[in-house]
């Protein structure tokens, strides 16, 4: 079989870049995307410094042009799409006031398009080609503020787009069913990123491991699941 070809979204940084450096030291041959060109060059020229197969492309999640030409590069280069980790998302509640009372409607449509709408597009783009293949891994990068088991007040733009992006992985995870397309969510707990903070208790190794964990499952892998630390978690 040839190389596994994993795409990464947003990896110029934090736990997209160290889902690609872990990729890469199995043996994957890695397509490390982010909007900001040059930090993706560079990330990806760090990686291939420490003898992996990364690539760099720039991405936009939030444009269908930037996808597709994304796709139509893949494909011409390489044949195959076998793994896609849906990281790239923002934060955009402002830090005062965080409640839903005062929320502005325009970040959470802001949220919506960076963290559901991109992950959902990249779905469509590249879970048909891996049907065709009769192989595939989709991570979804959400979070336990997502979760409406555990649901509470504040930041309601990053909450309501984390509780949305699990719709979209247990939708595609059922209509993908039956072709060895493994569709997940998973929680990577509070990590020392630019978006988790200085005071974060794991670091992007730790962060990146369920990431890592869920993108090379065997075939007969959990579908369709939430999970933190390698274990389902409640929605």
């Amino acid at each position: 079989m040839s190389q596994k070809v994993a795409i990464v979204t947003g990896a110029n940084r934090g736990l997209g870049l160290e889902t690609c450096r872990q990729l890469g030291a199995q043996g994957l041959k890695v397509i490390l995307t982010s909007r900001d060109a040059e930090k993706g060059q560079a990330a990806a020229a760090q990686l291939t410094a420490q003898g992996m197969t990364v690539e760099y492309h720039p991405l936009d999640v939030t444009n269908e042009d930037s996808i597709q030409q994304l796709k139509n590069t893949v494909l011409e280069r390489h044949g195959r799409v076998d793994i896609v980790v849906n990281n790239a998302g923002i934060f955009s509640d402002p830090k005062e006031p965080w409640t839903a009372f005062s929320a502005n409607i325009d970040t959470l449509r802001t949220s919506m398009e960076t963290n559901v709408y991109g992950p959902f597009r990249m779905c469509q783009v590249f879970i048909p080609i891996m049907q065709q293949q009769h192989y595939g891994r989709v991570v979804n990068l959400s979070s336990g503020m997502g979760q409406l088991s555990e649901m509470n007040g504040g930041v309601p733009g990053y909450r309501l787009s984390k509780t949305a992006l699990n719709a979209v992985t247990r939708i595609f995870a059922d209509e993908a069913r039956g072709c060895n397309v493994l569709v997940n969510s998973l929680c990577p707990g509070w990590v020392r990123t630019d978006m988790g903070g200085p005071e974060a208790d794991r670091d992007v190794s730790q962060g990146a491991d369920t990431i890592v964990w869920l993108a090379t499952l065997p075939d007969d892998g959990p579908n369709g699941g939430f999970f933190r630390d390698r274990q389902p978690i409640a929605w």
